[in-house]
This record gives C-alpha cells, structure tokens and sequence, in this order.
C-alpha cells in the first residue's frame, strides 16, 4: 500500500548528521501512560524485561531498539505514546541486560540473535491467542526482526515495521570505521565497553563465577576500537560464532527479505550515515510481503520533521501506526 504521509525533513535539521544526533541527544520523551514492567524468565534461567503500555483486549505491537538503547530510548517510548493514541497497547523489549539491570548470564545480545525475540512472540500469543500482534524494530533491533521473520514462515502476526536497518553488518561496520561516522563508533564502542565491565561486576556479586569468567577470557577490552575488532572478540566469542566474518555472514538480514511472509514496511534513509546505497537491496532480494520504503533524508533512526526551530515532529510515529492500521484485521 502507498504511504498517505511522505516525509519532508525540517529544515533547520537537513543534514544526515543533525538528522541522527538531535533525537537521540535532545529529545527527552516522558513514560508513555499506563505503563507497566514485567520480568520474563528465560528458558536458560535467565532473564528479560518487557515495558508495557496500554491495556484491555486492543491490538498489541511488540517493540525492539537498537545498539546500547532500551524500552527508554526517546524513539520508543514515542512510539509507545502515539501507538496508544492510535489504539494499540505496545511490549517495548528489552534485550538482555538493557533494562537498566545487568543480565545473569555472559550471553548478551547481538544483531542476529533471535531466540529472545521467539520467547517473547510465544509467551504473549499463549497468553493472548486471538489478538492481533505485530513488530517492530529499530536498527539492530530491526536487523533482529527481519532475521526473525524470515527464519519462520507461520508467525501469527498482522504486519510487522523495521527503520534504519544495517542489512549488511560487514558494510555498515566498515563505514563507522570512517569520517564523521567514527563518532558514533566510538560512543556505540564506549557503552558497549562499559555493559561488559558491569555486567563482569555483576556476575561476580551474585556468585556466578562460571559466567564471569567468560567475559574475563575476552581480555582486556580498551584498545578495542572498531566494531570489526569488538564483533570478533566479544560478540563471536560469546555466541558461538567461528569469528567476525561467520558472525556477520549469518546474522546479516537481507538474505532473509525473500523469505518473509509477514507483510513487512521497511523504512531506510539513502543519507543513512551508518550504512551506504550498498547495503539497500534489489526488488529481486524483497518477498512480495515487503514493501521498502527509501527516503533521500532521514540519517539513521531520526526522521525529524517539522517548521519550526526546537518544535520537532518525529515522522515515524505517524508512518508507522498508519502502516499498522492499514493491514490491521
């Protein structure tokens, strides 16, 4: 279906730069109403925490972020906001060990990690079998929710939405590794760097020495200054993965376009500065579940509208519950 809303960029933040860092540095989004936690117990004695809004028996959206966010990053919990507005309850996800809490195991997450994502799916549809679910993903988040959706092909859901979407890891870890982009390496490195030593902390307070001693063999972690080098010695390491090469093979998401069945809006901006034109893939590689929806402005999770200086409107949370409503049962 076309979008009825077509993104304009403000035009006090044209530039790809501004695009990406006003949302993330200056929007403060209070807690949607009606909110509530809840702590899920993992299968492998783990856990996760899920942020809700809303009640009653309305259509329910589940919601993942991105790299070192949270259910308290601004983009999600103005999602959640307009989404109720719109009469969806939403699940904001947590990924381990992002919920202000530290995990209790060494695992922690990563772009192709989809097990959790499958629990979560599974615990909300035995709990509520007859109401409409969908999802949807932000940047690693959303490279998560395609990787998902494409590896099943009977999922229970009415749409499903994923923004500013790495598609090909090898890629977008390349361009951070060059120009203005080595910004956002170094502080997406500094968070990362700094999870690992809390949730080292962690694991020794409560005793789970096995567990520790995982992220004790990774070495010292300071010099690492690329996501090639962090990928190879934490991620592949931690999740099974042979190195950095085998981790970003298999987790990349744009193999899996052909395979989804969900009708799916991918929503990527060409000035994207995380990512190049190279990772956006052909009409040949999309089922024709998906519909990809390129905007020339945008930068990478940002889409900030509006005419006014300060007075930002964030396209997304109209784009994304009209997206919603339209393949709503």
């Amino acid at each position: 279906m076309q979008s009825k809303t077509t993104f304009k960029p403000a035009w006090w933040l044209k530039n790809s730069h501004l695009q990406t860092i006003y949302p993330a540095l200056l929007r403060n989004a209070p807690n949607p109403p009606d909110y509530r936690r809840e702590r899920l117990s993992t299968p492998d004695h783990d856990f996760i925490d899920i942020d809700y809004c809303g009640s009653g028996g309305q259509p329910l959206v589940m919601l993942v972020h991105g790299l070192t966010g949270s259910s308290q990053s601004g983009y999600i919990k103005g999602l959640q906001s307009a989404l109720l507005k719109h009469g969806f309850r939403s699940a904001a996800f947590n990924l381990r060990g992002c919920s202000g809490q530290s995990n209790d195991k060494a695992r922690s997450y990563h772009s192709g990690e989809t097990e959790d994502l499958d629990f979560l799916y599974r615990t909300l549809r035995q709990r509520e079998p007859e109401t409409p679910l969908a999802v949807v993903g932000f940047s690693l988040g959303g490279n998560m929710v395609l990787k998902w959706l494409g590896e099943h092909d009977r999922l229970n859901l009415f749409a499903a939405v994923a923004v500013s979407v790495p598609l090909l890891l090898d890629i977008c870890a390349t361009k951070l590794d060059n120009g203005f982009a080595k910004c956002y390496r170094y502080n997406l490195l500094k968070e990362l760097k700094i999870y690992m030593r809390v949730k080292l902390r962690h694991l020794e307070n409560i005793g789970r020495t096995q567990e520790a001693e995982k992220i004790k063999e990774l070495g010292d972690l300071s010099a690492i200054d690329s996501f090639w080098q962090y990928d190879d010695r934490v991620v592949a390491k931690l999740h099974g993965f042979n190195d950095v090469h085998d981790y970003y093979r298999r987790s990349s998401s744009r193999q899996y376009l052909k395979s989804i069945s969900v009708p799916t809006l991918l929503i990527q901006a060409v000035d994207d500065p995380f990512m190049t034109r190279e990772v956006l893939p052909g009409r040949d590689e999309l089922s024709p579940a998906v519909q990809l929806e390129l905007t020339a402005h945008g930068g990478h999770v940002g889409f900030v509208s509006g005419s006014i200086p300060f007075r930002p409107k964030y396209w997304l949370e109209l784009r994304i519950p009209e997206f919603l409503t339209e393949y709503l049962p």
